[in-house]
């Protein structure tokens, strides 16, 4: 169902958890057509102050998982004012849209007519999401006042080592629009995916724990992957959109794709 701030839509949350909301009908108004952040909460603060037990409850009850200690906004674009301030694990619980960047690092050819080759990393077994499974080189979430280019470089660094200086040679692919029923609730996600160039003998190599290892692997071991769901579906997305764009694979071997880089229906 719709959650909505005013008359506007920014988030969506799962019928299965509407009952739970039912126990603050100052905060909520629940029909059978929307979830509503109550009138009376008319700023920022007020929403966000009106919203931290609810999501502390919720926690506690195992509802939400996976507590970062992190505060994402809630809007419906990277740079609008924030609505409101919600704990980063409680945004899939209430559908409210995350942005995030995706670096696809690789090798490129050395030959005319061969595909380039790509780094992929296994994510952490400690990961709050997607433990385990493989990833793109360097990934993640754009957090409180960080814009995409400071968080690629983050990254970057964090994620597989690169430097600076070369990560801020990573030119930039498509935009991704994900709206998806996850186990957590609704992921409401647009992903900045971006292309990086790395020399042939650099070896990523984590910084903060949250990748385990790197392998260099050709196109077709990345579509092999893929297919067979090792890879988080937005890295498996983010992979896809270079590789289509580096001609290793055709848009008819991906039915429907070219939807996730239109913006996801209001």
């Amino acid at each position: 169902m719709p959650l909505v701030i005013g008359s506007q839509r920014y988030g969506w949350v799962r019928r299965s958890d509407v009952e739970s909301l039912c126990r603050w009908p100052d905060v909520f108004e629940i029909s059978s057509l929307a979830v509503r952040i109550h009138p009376r909460h008319d700023t920022c603060e007020a929403r966000t102050a009106a919203l931290a037990p609810v999501v502390e409850t919720l926690a506690a009850e195992g509802r939400i998982t996976g507590w970062r200690n992190e505060r994402y906004a809630i809007r419906q674009r990277l740079y609008d004012a924030p609505l409101a301030w919600i704990e980063r694990a409680a945004s899939r619980f209430f559908g409210t849209r995350t942005f995030a960047v995706h670096v696809n690092g690789f090798v490129p050819a050395r030959f005319v007519g061969e595909a380039p080759k790509m780094w992929i990393a296994r994510r952490s077994v400690l990961k709050a999401t997607d433990p385990g499974c493989l990833d793109n080189a360097a990934a993640g979430g754009i957090g409180n006042g960080i814009g995409v280019g400071d968080t690629l470089v983050k990254e970057c660094w964090e994620e597989a080592g690169i430097p600076a200086h070369l990560a801020n040679e990573a030119r930039p692919g498509r935009t991704l629009h994900i709206l998806a029923e996850i186990p957590e609730g609704v992921q409401s996600e647009q992903i900045f995916v971006y292309d990086l160039a790395l020399p042939r003998g650099f070896v990523p190599v984590n910084q903060d724990g949250e990748a385990s290892a790197h392998w260099l692997c050709s196109a077709g071991d990345v579509r092999d992957v893929i297919a067979r769901g090792k890879m988080t579906v937005d890295a498996s997305l983010a992979s896809l959109d270079f590789l289509l764009r580096e001609g290793a694979i055709r848009v008819k071997d991906c039915p429907g794709i070219e939807a996730l880089f239109k913006p996801a229906e209001e």
